[in-house]
């Protein structure tokens, strides 16, 4: 077989895969414009026959989606940013400077990394009642703001820094705030995107840790809100698919902008190993 035609089929196959894939995606956004009942009919409908926005305006104004979704947006961006800071600083630490117990910390965590997060909810909702921090958009982001995976990532990166550059920059009379912003930020910035966009995605969809530490339902967040939702309106699939949409399609957007940043990121860690 040719190199051509191999290169051929695997575009096909590719294609043919992303198709299948977008193609639930492609029904719920078509099913969240269906007049109601109309999603359930056999055959199912491919297209609406009638495109309508009510079940829009229902989630809006009826069942007050947008607060929901700002709730989500406070948490996610506030969460996001919070890792990144954290976790750049510590894995900076971690592979640049030298302090007691640096090997043993790094070691301990990596070992962290085995125990289930759902292991860990009952000690870590303890700790936030006794903080005060239950029922708090703060209480629903520190989870966020630290993950054991994000330190190890950029640990690794920060590793392939030169130790010359570095000693350089002190003998230039540079503070270490001042290296770690002008050097080390620049360097593994790559990485950093890669984060944010795991980190968003994450923050954005949990549902379990906000549903144990949200308790006013004026604080919840859109994967709560649409578990209650739900239970609700279990026979409403259109106003279901409607939610599922006002849900996906915000992190969709911005895994695609920042697809180029996340490939480079991939890719720049597989080569510095």
């Amino acid at each position: 077989m040719s190199r051509g035609l191999k290169s051929l089929l695997l575009h096909v196959a590719l294609v043919a895969g992303a198709v299948l894939a977008l193609i639930p995606m492609g029904w719920m956004v078509s099913a969240s414009f269906m007049a109601p009942g109309e999603a359930n009919t056999f055959p199912p409908r491919i297209l609406p026959a009638h495109p309508t926005l009510v079940h829009y305006q229902t989630l809006f104004g009826r069942l007050d989606l947008g607060r929901y979704a700002l709730n989500s947006l406070i948490v996610a961006v506030a969460g996001t940013a919070s890792c990144l800071l954290v976790t750049s600083l510590a894995g900076y630490a971690f592979a640049k400077l030298r302090f007691p117990g640096r090997d043993g910390t790094f070691r301990l965590l990596l070992g962290a990394l085995v125990i289930p997060a759902q292991v860990s909810m009952l000690p870590l909702f303890l700790l936030m009642r006794e903080l005060g921090l239950v029922n708090t958009y703060l209480g629903a982001i520190i989870p966020a703001m630290a993950p054991i995976f994000g330190i190890f990532m950029v640990r690794q990166f920060a590793g392939s820094i030169p130790d010359d550059l570095l000693d350089a920059a002190r003998l230039d009379g540079a503070s270490e705030w001042r290296i770690y912003r002008s050097i080390v930020l620049p360097v593994i910035a790559p990485v950093l995107v890669t984060l944010a966009i795991f980190t968003l995605l994450a923050t954005w969809n949990d549902f379990m840790w906000p549903l144990i530490v949200l308790s006013d339902e004026a604080k919840w967040t859109l994967p709560v809100a649409l578990a209650s939702l739900s239970g609700e309106h279990a026979q409403d699939t259109e106003l279901m698919m409607a939610g599922s949409v006002v849900t996906t399609l915000p992190v969709l957007a911005v895994f695609l902008v920042l697809q180029r940043f996340y490939i480079q990121g991939i890719m720049a860690g597989s080569v510095k190993g």
